[in-house]
């Protein structure tokens, strides 16, 4: 016991130090996190300094390894075509809405299959399942009625905090903590679906390339990692930015993985204003923002963020040629309302109780966010 509390504890002290630990390593220690081997003031040593250390691709590789292998329930949809995954890492400065929820549910309407992994808030205001939640969506279902949803509707979230997800640990430690960690990173790539393409928003642009390495390594065939930058350049988001340039790391199958940078006015979307893709502290009110976009009722940043952040996704799975054809796309449909169905599609499907109250209370939501 005591050789097995120094050894954890020397590695943690080497990660202090800002020591790369490797793939390997990291694996055997999360694995003892997971499993709980180690005292909890030992569990929370290790994740602070592993994150401050800056995770690299092994790193990062080994703790979703661990989360995978471990505590995942697998359960792959059946579908034609790829799946396709989103999300944003938290941990980042600016404060946006939920971004990456709208842009999934627009893309799913374009018919993308989607097949999302994401947790309630922790460094942010409003997470995914929180807003989902607020709308109609059943997060604390089995991983089968996830794969379902997938399969029926083209969209479904698993919830990165509960229990028939992850059951060995990680619901446990997500749900202990409000700071940060690679788990924030790892955790989310531990899909129960394991999708071939991935489009993610991360907290810092020193992790965009090695977030890219980390998932063509772990079997993703194409993806795209972004950081956003506001006007001055100095605080950043965990999504492509309409408030200034965002840096990207893209990957395909030939395994070139190429870095560039776009601007809004790049790729024909005028400069937005950060007042406006602010998150708020209101559930509801955020929900009632949510169906306002998707029907096509919000002209402004808002519109514009969300069909900045599904054009990656619609240009990687194909259905768009390139980002600016993609932001073309999002805007048609979220002008159409085509978003708003594709959400009560998916309240249906992933939904738990009488369907008809569900869909009852989300129009009712629509019109309030909507009067005539």
């Amino acid at each position: 016991m005591e050789e097995g509390l120094r050894e954890f504890g020397a590695s943690v002290d080497a990660l202090m130090r800002g020591e790369r630990i490797g793939r390997q390593r990291t694996r055997d220690m999360f694995r003892e996190v997971l499993l709980n081997v180690q005292p909890e003031l030992q569990q929370g040593a290790f994740l602070a300094a592993i994150t401050s250390a800056r995770p690299g691709p092994g790193e990062m590789a080994g703790a979703w390894e661990a989360i995978f292998e471990l505590d995942t329930v697998k359960a792959r949809p059946e579908v034609d075509g790829h799946l396709v995954e989103n999300c944003g890492t938290g941990m980042d400065r600016i404060k946006t809405f939920n971004v990456s929820t709208l842009a999934s549910v627009v893309a799913a309407a374009a018919g993308v299959r989607m097949a999302k992994h994401g947790a309630r808030a922790i460094t942010s205001k409003c997470g995914i399942v929180d807003i989902v939640e607020t709308l109609g969506v059943d997060v604390e279902c089995d991983a089968s009625v996830v794969r379902r949803s997938v399969e029926v509707c083209g969209i479904g979230l698993f919830n990165g905090m509960s229990p028939k997800v992850h059951p060995q640990a990680l619901y446990r430690i997500l749900s202990q903590i409000r700071f940060g960690t690679i788990l924030n990173v790892a955790g989310s790539l531990a899909n129960p679906a394991s999708p071939e393409i991935g489009v993610r928003g991360v907290y810092s642009e020193d992790m965009v390339m090695p977030l890219a390495q980390t998932m063509q390594g772990i079997g993703y065939l194409r993806g795209m990692v972004a950081h956003g930058l506001d006007g001055s350049g100095e605080r950043g988001m965990d999504e492509l930015s309409t408030l200034g340039r965002s840096v990207i790391a893209e990957f395909h199958e030939d395994g070139e993985i190429s870095r560039y940078e776009i601007t809004p006015r790049s790729i024909g979307i005028p400069t937005g204003s950060e007042r406006d893709v602010l998150s708020s502290l209101d559930r509801e009110w955020e929900a009632l923002r949510f169906i306002k976009v998707l029907l096509g009722e919000e002209k402004g940043s808002r519109r514009d963020m969300v069909a900045l952040n599904a054009a990656p996704i619609l240009y990687l799975d194909g259905k768009a040629s390139s980002l600016s054809e993609g932001v073309a796309r999002a805007m048609d449909i979220m002008e159409s309302g085509k978003g708003f169905q594709k959400l009560r599609e998916w309240v249906r499907a992933q939904g738990s109780g009488d369907p008809r109250l569900k869909m009852e209370r989300l129009d009712r939501l629509a019109a309030s966010a909507c009067p005539v």
